[in-house]
């Protein structure tokens, strides 16, 4: 089979899959990107993330991570919510409405890998979805899934940037896309709407004051400087994506794994105060919001009920 016609097969089938874009880079390093990592590192920027300081050459070349790999597969899925949580409530991040992404990311990646083999036939190729030291916005800004923002997450033209990104990567040689330019102009919206300014400069994040590393990736308490600044978050944070114009493209997905969770986004501040953990372990089986745990999330209300405890009266 041609190249041409085996990439343009492959990618009706992730369309199929439920894939709402795809894009293919070369396996090759990544020597600009890698710059910009090491300097976020040495910065300290990732503060307590020490898992991105480990396999630096593999993250930033997929031949050291995947042997003979000539491409690199792009995947985007969209997670738009068709409902939102009720006004003055405790957040949570709408990509953890439903079921954990890497799971359904990951399985629809499998049948896609499956489908190559049966048309090609002795193929390796293996699919990520954070599972491995891969960059993945790198690697989608390289396919021309979209630009990254100035709040560093992918924006696409079309679904703006409440999607997930996966990747195959693989042996087999496709047709490459490339990337497209950036359309944030002048805008500045997200940097000038974040609460605890994590975002330091245009494309530059400090996740050391981002909300979202500390109502889930932060295991310790989380510093005095912010119990003014959460906003009500209690799992992630959507701020600066919810600002952005180009997320007024945003549509509802069609997955139904991404169906909100029972009685979320109904939940008053009075429920998320008094839910328990027998009531957390039902509700968020096989969810995101499992990350932070029970005792995580209970620190988080309580850091957020001491900033605002006139709402909080039940």
């Amino acid at each position: 089979m041609l190249k041409f016609e085996l990439t343009s097969k492959f990618k009706s089938k992730a369309k199929e899959i439920g894939f709402d874009f795809i894009g293919i880079s070369k396996a090759e390093e990544l020597t600009s990107e890698a710059l910009d990592l090491e300097k976020f590192l040495s910065e300290k920027r990732h503060g307590s993330m020490q898992w991105l300081e480990n396999n630096f050459d593999k993250r930033i070349d997929p031949t050291k991570l995947f042997q003979g790999a000539k491409s690199v597969v792009s995947f985007g899925l969209n997670y738009y919510p068709e409902a939102l949580q009720t006004q003055n409530t405790y957040k949570i991040s709408k990509y953890a409405y439903g079921r954990d992404y890497h799971k359904v990311l990951k399985k629809k990646l499998i049948e896609l890998v499956k489908w190559l083999q049966s048309e090609v036939g002795d193929v390796n190729a293996r699919a990520f979805v954070d599972s491995a030291p891969v960059m993945d916005k790198a690697w989608a800004k390289r396919s021309g899934l979209g630009w990254i923002g100035k709040h560093t997450n992918l924006i696409n033209r079309n679904l703006g940037s409440f999607f997930f990104i996966g990747e195959i990567i693989t042996d087999v040689e496709f047709e490459c896309d490339g990337p497209i330019k950036d359309y944030c102009g002048t805008c500045t919206k997200c940097i000038d709407a974040c609460p605890t300014d994590a975002l330091t400069d245009p494309y530059k994040i400090d996740a050391t004051k981002c909300i979202s590393y500390l109502t889930i990736e932060l295991k310790e308490n989380i510093a005095t400087e912010f119990k003014s600044k959460m906003e009500d978050w209690i799992f992630g944070c959507d701020i600066c994506q919810d600002v952005c114009p180009w997320n007024k493209n945003s549509k509802p997905n069609f997955e139904i794994d991404f169906k909100p969770k029972p009685n979320i986004l109904n939940y008053s501040k009075y429920d998320w105060e008094n839910i328990t953990e027998e009531i957390f372990n039902l509700t968020f089986s096989g969810s995101a919001v499992k990350r932070t745990k029970f005792s995580g999330l209970k620190r988080n209300i309580d850091l957020n009920k001491k900033v605002n405890p006139e709402e909080n009266s039940g």
